[in-house]
């Protein structure tokens, strides 16, 4: 259910951001657009917290990696999360060249180079200085790093495997590097196309995972607002807040039996089982909507470029395409088994359109 809510918080806030139908809307509510375009990011926090709560119930229930080989888990991983990601990007870049000959806007992306394809496929866009070619993909390579990082930790540290106060080794390291994070990294903006820019976040959901398990789940809680509190302390910023405020929750929502009266009656109210579902879907949710919102706005401002109230219906009709797209996605890419084979077919492909439409491009403008 958050994550639902999360993804479609993130969908609203590129929305707002990305004009112009926000731009023509905000004439009627500048509030909300303002609201949506400043502070529906922040989500992207949440989903953090729950990546290392999802990653800590995977990889280390107990502290120790019960994992096999290190490579082949984030090699699993890195398939899991290539595959609709290409076929994301693939259709980013078929849409940015449909409509930029009639769509003069910032938020569609250039023609793309052949050194930024490659980037974009290997997710190295950021560490190698080239434009994203979607919205939002930012996201999908930290959560890479995030992944990769705690994955080798975990191997690293199950050589030994003792406890010192209670805690194994690994777990030990991801409380200091959450505090390195919160205190320190996470407080240089340069550093934001690494893992340890936001294994603040992260961290405190791993943490909040363990103290869900824990029968002294109040040690934990007192950890956790121990670190954030005086990161905030040190340096006061929203994104942490939210965080902190996310993993605490999380720690003692998650120690609510399955069985209770209070799950089973949200479990039977539409909007949850709805919000449920749109969770299911989310990543692919987040890898597609981008192209359909550059799709809606190019067609918005062009049928109707100055109506603030026909331009909410848009940004509504966007939203509601953006989850079909994404389910879509879903059923078709996502909840399949990737394979190495499948995904490379799917990459090359990403960077083959890219070159065709650069060499279309440049045809065109001779």
């Amino acid at each position: 259910m958050t994550k639902g809510a999360c993804c479609a918080a993130i969908v609203w806030h590129h929305l707002a951001f990305y004009g112009p139908m926000s731009d023509v809307a905000a004439q009627v509510t500048p509030g909300i657009i303002e609201w949506l375009a400043e502070y529906a990011r922040i989500a992207v926090q949440i989903f953090l917290v729950m990546g290392g709560f999802l990653s800590a119930a995977s990889l280390a229930p107990q502290g120790v990696a019960r994992f096999g080989s290190p490579l082949a888990k984030i090699g699993q991983r890195a398939l899991r999360l290539l595959a609709p990601y290409s076929v994301a990007l693939l259709l980013a870049v078929l849409i940015a060249a449909l409509v930029r000959p009639w769509f003069a806007h910032e938020s569609v992306p250039a023609e793309p180079t052949w050194q930024q394809l490659i980037a974009n496929a290997l997710m190295l866009q950021d560490i190698s200085g080239e434009d994203a070619l979607s919205a939002g993909v930012w996201y999908v390579a930290i959560d890479f790093q995030l992944f990769a990082a705690v994955t080798l930790l975990f191997a690293f540290s199950r050589r030994w495997p003792r406890q010192w106060l209670g805690l194994q080794l690994g777990q030990w390291v991801v409380l200091a590097m959450t505090a390195l994070s919160l205190l320190v990294l996470n407080r240089h903006s340069e550093l934001d196309m690494w893992f340890v820019y936001f294994i603040g976040a992260y961290g405190m959901g791993m943490l909040a995972f363990w103290g869900s398990q824990s029968a002294k789940p109040w040690s934990w809680t007192a950890a956790l607002l121990a670190l954030g509190l005086l990161s905030l302390e040190v340096d006061f910023r929203l994104r942490i807040a939210v965080a902190l405020c996310g993993a605490v929750a999380l720690l003692w929502l998650m120690r609510v039996p399955s069985d209770s009266r209070l799950v089973d009656w949200l479990g039977r109210q539409a909007p949850v089982r709805w919000l449920q579902s749109l969770g299911q879907m989310g990543y692919s949710v987040f890898l597609v909507h981008f192209s359909i919102v550059v799709l809606c706005n190019a067609v918005v401002s062009h049928v109707w470029p100055s109506q603030p109230w026909l331009n909410w219906l848009g940004m509504g009709l966007a939203f509601a395409l953006s989850l079909l797209a994404g389910r879509a996605l879903y059923l078709g890419v996502e909840a399949r088994t990737p394979s190495l084979r499948s995904v490379a077919r799917w990459e090359l492909g990403l960077v083959g359109a890219g070159l065709l439409v650069s060499l279309v491009g440049a045809r065109l403008s001779m």
